[in-house]
């Protein structure tokens, strides 16, 4: 009665098996990665440089498709307005409905409904100081709207280039298709969370599930090229062993 337990090509029956199982596993981690990723996100280029440094001009976001009910303070957005343009544009969330949003305090800093709101991705202006806005400004957002900024705010045209259209530079809701969740290119990974609005009510959005689907993808390849490899690389290796050694053991598993 024979013992053996290899197959014609050299390498274990198990090692087959799991080899197999292996790639199939990772096949459905990586192609169900990128199904799911391309349910809940949506690919944009940033048009221009109004979101630096957050943000550069032509880098590649991925945007969580949400409803703009979903929408908090801090949040950065792509939205389509027509009286700001045909393109889809994006901006962070200063404030939001019933809000007085203001600038700026005697540090230069943004206040929503009289609370100073910290912006460290905010660059130093002319002469290094720090300031939220160049213009001085008050507006209390209309129900439902969104009043936006770009993070560069030295040369960013947003909501307070519109302060004289209807709805005071706010844009309704209903424009957003999506939260900016992270930069793919340059990779940059997941945006920094806005820490400076989060004691306001309603707090900051969380983060979309953007490290899972990369992980899931991850995994998923790492296991196809693993399953993958394991024959060339066993039969190579038992291609190596001396002839007598082989007939050493296979008579001596036989016997």
């Amino acid at each position: 009665m024979s013992g053996n337990i290899r197959t014609k090509g050299g390498h274990g029956r198990l090692g087959s098996v799991l080899s197999g199982l292996a790639v199939a596993v990772g096949c459905v981690l990586f192609l169900g990665g990128f199904v799911w990723g391309a349910v809940l996100y949506q690919p944009y280029t940033v048009p221009t440089d109004s979101m630096t440094p957050t943000l550069d001009v032509g880098s590649k976001i991925l945007a969580e498709r949400i409803d703009g009910d979903e929408v908090r303070r801090g949040d950065v957005v792509v939205f389509t307005d027509p009286l700001w343009g045909s393109s889809p544009m994006v901006k962070r969330v200063a404030a939001v409905g019933g809000d007085t949003v203001a600038c700026c305090d005697r540090d230069g800093r943004l206040t929503v409904n009289g609370t100073p709101v910290e912006e460290p991705y905010l660059r130093p202006g002319p002469g290094g100081r720090t300031v939220a806005s160049g213009q001085d400004f008050s507006v209390t957002v209309p129900r439902d709207n969104l009043f936006l900024l770009g993070d560069d705010r030295h040369t960013s045209l947003d909501s307070r280039t519109h302060m004289e259209e209807a709805g005071q530079g706010s844009v309704p809701r209903s424009t957003v298709v999506g939260r900016v969740d992270a930069v793919v290119w340059p990779a940059k990974g997941l945006l920094a969370p806005p820490e400076g609005f989060a004691d306001l009510p309603g707090g900051i959005s969380q983060p979309g599930p953007f490290k899972a689907l990369f992980t899931a993808i991850t995994a998923g390849t790492a296991l196809i090229l693993v399953g993958a490899a394991y024959g060339p690389v066993a039969r190579r290796l038992t291609r190596r062993r001396p002839d007598g050694q082989r007939r050493g053991t296979r008579e001596k598993v036989g016997a």
